[in-house]
């Protein structure tokens, strides 16, 4: 039954991280090859410091708005073009995910209930959760697609 999965029955492993010094335009690869919307920003150590994510890369440095989309599970669906929103991109590239990350991220711990999973996705507007162990490193993520995703298979079941 879905209300007695936990976060680490479901969330997305490994878990990809960028560092403060990591070149943007490598951040920005990161996320397009393998289409995710966000990325969690490290320290030198591995703990959690901070996040990425498009909407960072987009309004944040460039000021460029991308217009409206939808999210479907895990994927954004742009309704303009998205190679103008890949060349205007492009302006901003150079500089590093210091520049752009936010320091405050959504977080939890492996053992959260996934209703309460989905409750502070809902609640706190996000599109992930990371998932952080007893030392603040990230072992992985849990996302909206996620939860649907969870809920779906035990339907069937």
């Amino acid at each position: 039954m879905v209300l007695q999965l936990t976060v680490a029955d479901v969330m997305t492993q490994p878990v990809l991280t960028v560092t403060p010094d990591t070149p943007l335009q490598q951040a920005v690869q990161m996320i397009s090859d393998h289409h995710v919307s966000g990325l969690p920003v490290v320290d030198a150590e591995g703990r959690l410091i901070g996040e990425l994510t498009e909407q960072d890369l987009m309004v944040r440095e460039s000021g460029v708005d991308a217009g409206p989309y939808v999210m479907l599970l895990d994927s954004v669906i742009y309704l303009r073009n998205p190679l103008n929103w890949d060349k205007q991109v492009h302006q901003v590239l150079g500089t590093k995910v210091s520049d752009l990350m936010r320091k405050d991220s959504h977080s939890c711990g492996t053992e959260l209930p996934l209703p309460k999973a989905a409750s502070q996705l809902h609640e706190r507007g996000t599109q992930r959760l990371f998932v952080l162990d007893r030392n603040k490193f990230p072992i992985g993520v849990i996302t909206r697609g996620d939860v649907v995703r969870a809920l779906a298979s035990h339907q069937e079941s």
